[in-house]
């Protein structure tokens, strides 16, 4: 890919017609796309685990790393064994469409996961059956928008790329094409 070109300039142009020939698909509007990414921290634990009671840093991280405001959630109903009471933050949730979507995808291939530590591939094994992919990741300090000297504590992120492939293979060879640096080769 060149610098002048994006992912969705270069899936339009390229990806598309290849995928559409390798699927075999007479249709392009058919073909697999990619239709949103959603990105998830669960701060449960961090706020019961003496951190503050405010998820203003987590949100501030997640803002950072996916250029929109994400939206706090809360619980629904109180539970007892794990000190959860109605209303109180449970997670933090940004959804990416559109150009933010495509930006986020190619700084994730091509810059977040060369820099994760003992990388050697993502696994293949993470479909869901209804050709969406979820990844997860230890630490959000391999993201470049995140400065290690403001972090007090480290947490997770869930990456979600939700698709509109019927099924896993085909979501697979959409996510290749896109350029997801799987560990192997996916077998039939």
């Amino acid at each position: 890919m060149s610098k002048d070109i994006t992912l969705k300039q270069e899936f339009e142009e390229k990806i598309l017609p290849e995928l559409q020939k390798e699927l075999g698909i007479k249709n392009k509007m058919a073909v697999p796309r990619v239709k949103m990414v959603k990105i998830n921290v669960g701060i449960g634990s961090y706020l019961q685990s003496g951190g503050s009671k405010d998820p203003s840093s987590i949100v501030e991280n997640v803002a950072q790393i996916t250029g929109q405001k994400p939206v706090v959630t809360k619980a629904k109903k109180a539970i007892s064994n794990f000190k959860l009471r109605e209303g109180m933050p449970v997670g933090v949730v940004a959804t990416l469409r559109g150009a933010r979507m495509y930006d986020f995808l190619s700084k994730l291939v091509n810059v977040v996961l060369p820099r994760v530590r003992d990388f050697r591939g993502i696994p293949d094994k993470s479909f869901d059956g209804r050709g969406n992919y979820s990844l997860g990741l230890k630490e959000h300090l391999v993201f470049p928008e995140i400065n290690p000297d403001d972090i007090t504590k480290v947490h997770g992120i869930e990456i979600t790329v939700v698709t509109t492939a019927k099924n896993n293979d085909d979501a697979y060879k959409l996510l290749v094409k896109l350029g997801f640096p799987f560990k192997k080769a996916k077998t039939n």
